[in-house]
């Protein structure tokens, strides 16, 4: 299963390593495909230059000890209220992802049947049982 994860939750991941968000994001790296986007990954880099810059370097560290699939942005599909939160959707859903995992309540608010939409614990209350990648 293909499974993009929004910023907030790599944030807490990378931060917090014991946090719920972490086991979810250990859960996708062991047991799917990890999907992110540029914008993702320019979001993230932003955040923690400015709230930690001190964790710069192993926030580059982090990111590169893990595997993760890179797409492109999508064309526009399902409109979201937050404006900044639609290139996220729109890639997730032009790549075919399977599930998003955010604690964004723009996206958790949209009600989508494809792709899956999940906080960290509800991903880890769905999937969290070891499956194959897919």
């Amino acid at each position: 299963m293909r499974v993009l994860v929004d910023t907030n939750v790599l944030i807490s991941a990378f931060i917090f390593p014991t946090s719920t968000p972490a086991d979810a994001l250990r859960l996708v790296i062991g047991a799917h495909r990890l999907v992110l986007t540029r914008w993702v990954l320019d979001e993230l880099d932003e955040v923690v230059e400015r709230k930690w810059p001190d964790r710069q370097q192993a926030l580059e560290e982090f990111l590169g000890g893990i595997d993760y699939e890179l797409v492109g942005p999508g064309d526009p599909s399902v409109p979201i209220s937050d404006p900044d939160d639609q290139p996220i959707l729109d890639a997730a859903v032009t790549s075919a992802v399977d599930v998003i995992v955010t604690g964004d309540k723009h996206f958790l608010s949209l009600g989508l049947d494809r792709p899956q939409v999940l906080n960290a614990r509800g991903f880890l209350d769905a999937y969290g049982e070891s499956t194959p990648n897919s």
